[in-house]
């Protein structure tokens, strides 16, 4: 009679190698989502009302100044006379608007008031548009 344990069973393994392939890649990704994330930006949780504005659009349109002292609306190219009557047409009864103004580095700072003076006219908010430091 034979009493010795018999080792026969294989043994018991795991293989992780792949495992940390896409821990890596989930990291990566991770990464990369928060930093193109806007981080400013903080989240709140408002109080709900029924008597409240029930749908306020909130309308953004952008007015480009280029180093050539050209003037475009959303990327359509108008004359600075033009501009006024240009955004009476976007202003509507109950409509909050604001505008997104990109003007070149080297543009006259009298040419973005012309702008300001003109959405200040008809009480639009505008929003200057300014390149993070760091980045082109």
């Amino acid at each position: 009679m034979n009493l010795r344990k018999r080792n026969t069973r294989p043994a018991a393994e795991v293989n992780t190698s792949a495992l940390n392939d896409i821990m890596f890649m989930l990291m990566l990704f991770f990464l990369l989502a928060s930093a193109v994330s806007n981080p400013q930006v903080v989240k709140l949780l408002l109080p709900k009302s029924s008597t409240g504005e029930q749908s306020v659009a909130k309308k953004t349109i952008t007015i480009s100044i280029t180093k050539d002292l050209k003037y475009y609306i959303d990327k359509q190219e108008i004359k600075v006379d033009e501009l006024p009557t240009r955004l009476q047409s976007y202003v509507h009864e109950g409509e909050e608007l604001t505008i997104m103004l990109y003007v070149d580095n080297s543009v006259a700072i009298q040419d973005v008031i012309s702008v300001m003076d003109a959405a200040n006219k008809l009480k639009i908010k505008m929003v200057l548009a300014t390149e993070q430091p760091g980045k082109k």
